[in-house]
């Protein structure tokens, strides 16, 4: 887990057969986004209709993984198998699969993870655990019973037992994205469901037999993984334990032709900040399109990130949170709220953002290797005083360092606060400014 934990930024990848209609069914806009299926009601023989047209020409896995390291993420993630059960990988053991039904033909995993190990960066599969509307034995239970299961192929809840996917679908999947392609850092499942304990401690032996470095997620289910996920929210409070949150750029998981309002690089980079704070990493999401292209919008927000990453990621790579998370000025905050996004829905599997939009002033706090780091976020004021670095809360302070400029700053310390003069924004430019912090 050590990497993991000192990586902090890793991007999430929801891509397959939904991404190809990109929001649309049968000429409306499509329920449930990429959970279309099951809203919509469509067999799988028709839905399956939709792997004749998936031919990702423009797919580039160099391009991918340059874009997210360039952004400063240390690791991907991608949906091998999503809740459709359609497999985006060489699945000899089930040919619902990219290479066997689709025009384009090949694994795109394959290139995915060869790149990936070709620039030092971690990577991971998602698979979806207790939800493949492919297979006839996978009951669910939520919002209650048969909820998001694929009702129209296989009607009967009653006759299914999950085991019997267990053993004909997951287990070789598995096995075949453990062994088909050398390294692999993360196994993240989804949706557990009606996974038992040993149907849970069974799949994390077969895991670590394959690849006995291999982080697993929470969601293996039963408390058997190695950090907790939080899904489109933020812990409240400092975690001990290890954690994660995933949160979308935009409103959707999957491409979505009309989702074009995404967070802004700015509340992106504060999520990044808030949740570092408070110990955890991020998993920002994107969804390439069925040309297997990340979008426009996507590779925006990660260049201005990645700009701003480059400069002032020093306190965010290897560290931990300080006793102090978060400090809020003195003064009247004004908060700017990013155009918010529809809460109301009742898919809340699909757009279920419920992040902050609002912009304020806020202090957020690191620590590593003795050094204090301080990052202001989008003050408007010249100064600021820092009071949770007064002298009477903290040791005498030595030196100071602007982490995107590398030089030395000027300061005051009393007892009321650190006092420091903040530098003037471009227009074009993130708000916020790192402080590296030495003690006597």
């Amino acid at each position: 887990m050590d990497w993991w934990k000192d990586a902090k930024f890793g991007m999430f990848m929801h891509w397959g057969l939904y991404s190809q209609t990109a929001g649309y069914w049968d000429g409306h806009i499509a329920k449930g986004n990429e959970h279309f299926m099951i809203h919509e009601k469509i067999s799988l023989k028709e839905y399956g209709k939709i792997a004749n047209d998936f031919n990702p020409v423009n797919f580039d896995a160099e391009k991918w993984v340059l874009t997210a390291k360039q952004a400063g993420m240390q690791y991907i993630i991608i949906t091998s198998k999503h809740h459709d059960g359609f497999a985006m990988f060489d699945s000899p053991s089930n040919s619902y699969n990219i290479k066997e039904k689709t025009p384009y033909a090949k694994d795109p995993m394959k290139e995915l993870v060869d790149a990936c190990h070709k620039y030092n960066m971690k990577f991971g599969f998602y698979y979806s655990l207790g939800r493949d509307w492919e297979d006839p034995d996978v009951p669910t239970n939520w919002p209650n019973k048969g909820g998001r299961s694929n009702l129209v192929d296989y009607p009967n809840e009653d006759i299914k037992v999950f085991h019997k996917y267990f053993d004909r679908k997951v287990k070789p999947q598995v096995k075949e994205l453990l062994t088909q392609y050398g390294k692999i850092d993360i196994m993240w499942f989804d949706t557990p469901h009606d996974i038992s304990l040993e149907e849970s401690k069974e799949l994390r032996e077969l895991i670590l037999k394959l690849q006995p470095n291999c982080i697993i997620n929470s969601r293996i289910g039963n408390d058997l993984g190695d950090y907790k996920v939080e899904e489109q929210k933020i812990a409240d409070n400092l975690e001990v334990k290890p954690w994660e949150a995933c949160i979308t750029m935009g409103k959707n998981w999957g491409y979505i032709e009309y989702d074009t309002v995404y967070k802004s690089a700015e509340l992106i980079t504060r999520q990044l900040l808030e949740i570092v704070s408070k110990g955890g990493n991020l998993l920002l999401n994107n969804g390439p399109t069925g040309k297997g292209e990340i979008t426009d919008l996507a590779q925006e927000r990660l260049a201005e990130i990645g700009k701003w990453m480059e400069k002032n990621s020093e306190g965010i790579y290897g560290s931990s949170p300080w006793k102090i998370q978060k400090e809020l000025p003195s003064y009247s905050i004004k908060r700017k709220v990013v155009k918010q996004q529809n809460d109301k829905n009742t898919m809340k599997d699909a757009v279920n953002d419920a992040t902050s939009k609002e912009i304020f002033p806020e202090i957020r706090f690191t620590k590593k290797d003795g050094f204090v780091y301080a990052y202001i976020c989008s003050f408007n004021n010249k100064n600021i005083s820092i009071q949770s670095l007064s002298s009477k809360s903290v040791a005498n302070i030595k030196s100071i360092i602007q982490l995107d400029t590398k030089t030395s700053v000027k300061w005051k310390q009393s007892n009321t606060g650190l006092e420091l003069k903040l530098p003037t924004y471009s227009k074009n430019e993130i708000p916020i400014t790192g402080f590296k912090i030495e003690f006597e």
